[in-house]
C-alpha cells in the first residue's frame, strides 16, 4: 500500500477515437455555413444535353416512314417481276408466231461441266423416244445462241441449260421436262410425228462449213486498185466458220 502522503495522480481520459470524430463533424465549418447560405438548387435542373420533346417527335415520324418504305418496297419489285415475266411472255409468243409451233431446244455439247452435259444429254435423249422433230441450237457452236435465249426469259437472269420451247412457249429444263415425260404431258404436246430421217449432210450435227471462207471465219478483200488488200470477217457465219446446215434448216422464202 502506498502511503496515505502519496498523491497519486489522475489517469487522463482519453478520448475515444470514434467520439473526437463525431464532435469535429458536429461541429460546423465555414465551408459548411456557406453553402447553408446559397440558394437551394432546383429539384430536377434542365441538362444542355437532353434532346427536346421536337427531337423525340422526329424521331418517331422517321420510324414510321422507314415502315412505310420497307413495306412499300417488297410491292414494288412483285410489280417488277411482274412487268419482266409479261415482256418475257411476249418474247416467247413472238418467238413462237416466227418458229411455227415447232420444238426448240437450247443446250450445248461442250463437256467441260459434266452436271450440264448429262441434264443435255438426259433431256436430248427423251425427245428423240418420243421421235419428236426438234430444233437443236448448241450454244457451244454459236454464240448468238446465248442471246437468243436471255432475250426469251429476261426475267431469269442465271439460265441454265437445257432449256425447252414448244411455239415459243417456255416447257423448262433439266428438271421440268423430265416430270413433264412422265406424267404423259411432254408425249401431248409433242403430239404423233414422223421419224425424222437422219441427215446426210451434217451427220445430225445441224451445222456445216462456211462455204464463203471454208470455216476460216475470214475473207481477203482487194483494193478496188486491184493491188493489195487486206483481211475481214465473214459475215456468213459465226465466230466458228459454221452455217447452221441448209438441209435441216432450209431457208425461208
Amino acid at each position: 500500500m502506498w502511503p496515505s502522503w502519496v498523491k497519486r495522480r489522475a489517469p487522463r481520459s482519453t478520448p475515444c477515437p470514434s467520439t473526437a470524430l463525431v464532435a469535429a463533424a458536429a461541429t460546423p465549418s465555414l465551408k459548411d455555413i456557406l453553402s447553408l447560405l446559397q440558394p437551394e438548387p432546383a429539384a430536377h435542373p434542365p441538362q444542355s444535353g437532353a434532346p427536346s420533346p421536337r427531337v423525340f417527335h422526329r424521331l418517331r415520324v422517321a420510324a414510321s416512314a422507314l415502315r412505310l418504305l420497307r413495306a412499300l418496297q417488297p410491292a414494288q419489285v412483285a410489280s417488277g417481276e411482274e412487268t419482266q415475266v409479261a415482256c418475257g411472255e411476249e418474247a416467247q409468243a413472238a418467238a413462237g408466231e416466227e418458229e411455227g409451233g415447232r420444238l426448240v431446244l437450247y443446250f450445248t455439247s461442250l463437256q467441260a461441266i459434266r452436271r450440264t452435259f448429262e441434264d443435255c444429254s438426259a433431256v436430248r435423249t427423251i425427245l428423240q423416244g418420243l421421235r419428236a422433230a426438234v430444233d437443236e441450237r448448241d450454244l457451244s457452236m454459236d454464240a448468238s445462241f446465248a442471246s437468243e435465249l436471255a432475250a426469251l426469259l429476261p426475267h431469269r437472269p442465271g439460265v441454265t441449260l437445257p432449256q425447252l420451247f414448244a411455239g415459243g412457249r417456255h416447257l423448262g429444263g433439266a428438271e421440268e421436262v423430265p416430270r413433264l415425260h412422265e406424267s404423259g404431258e411432254l408425249a401431248r404436246i409433242v403430239g404423233p410425228a414422223p421419224a425424222p430421217a437422219p441427215c446426210g449432210r451434217c451427220r445430225g450435227v445441224r451445222f456445216v462449213l462456211c462455204g464463203s471462207c471454208s470455216g476460216s471465219h475470214k475473207q481477203f478483200s482487194r483494193k478496188s486498185s486491184g493491188v493489195g488488200g487486206r483481211f475481214r470477217e465473214c459475215a456468213d457465219c459465226n465466230k466458228n466458220g459454221l452455217v447452221r446446215c441448209p438441209a435441216c434448216f432450209p431457208p425461208a422464202a
